[in-house]
């Protein structure tokens, strides 16, 4: 009696139509459609001026229309890098999220206002960014960090700084 060296059960048919081939020949040829799509689109040439006054039009209508948005977004930084690059710097990721919901809004005005349809967006974080609000307690803190007999008199007369 012959054995064999692989049970019969474990042998793999590929079958004419593959789901798993498909899906990947699908997403290359998106790719590629988009890249090919992306080269004929006009690249005119555009400067930080034009970023930044189009970014200050699209904050101030923006405070008018969200204002939460805009409180999150106000202190974002625009650069542009090369040709085709702008760099945005973000306070945090919270922010950046805020960002995104009208990132589109943005930068489908901008490109069409400048015919520069190939612009690659990149971002960088900086802590630096974020505006800290200022209490009535922060800054009564801060001057009795330079002036510790201030203390004795909070803990004396019990301010109150709500």
């Amino acid at each position: 009696m012959l054995k064999t060296a692989e049970p019969i059960a474990n042998q793999k048919i590929t079958s004419k139509f593959s789901i798993n081939n498909a899906l990947k020949k699908s997403e290359t040829e998106e790719e590629k459609l988009i890249d090919k799509i992306k080269e004929e689109l006009p690249s005119n040439h555009f400067t930080e001026t034009d970023l930044q006054n189009a970014w200050q039009i699209f904050v101030e209508e923006l405070q008018e229309k969200d204002i939460i948005i805009y409180n999150a977004i106000n202190s974002f930084k625009f650069q542009k890098k090369g040709e085709d690059i702008v760099e945005i710097t973000y306070s945090s990721d919270s922010a950046k999220s805020e960002f995104e919901k009208v990132r589109s809004d943005f930068f489908n005005h901008f490109m069409h206002k400048v015919n520069h349809f190939n612009i690659v967006i990149k971002y960088k974080n900086d802590v630096s960014l974020k505006k800290e609000i200022m209490t009535k307690r922060k800054i009564f803190d801060k001057f009795a960090e330079i002036n510790p007999v201030l203390r004795d008199l909070d803990d004396l007369f019990k301010f109150d700084f709500n």
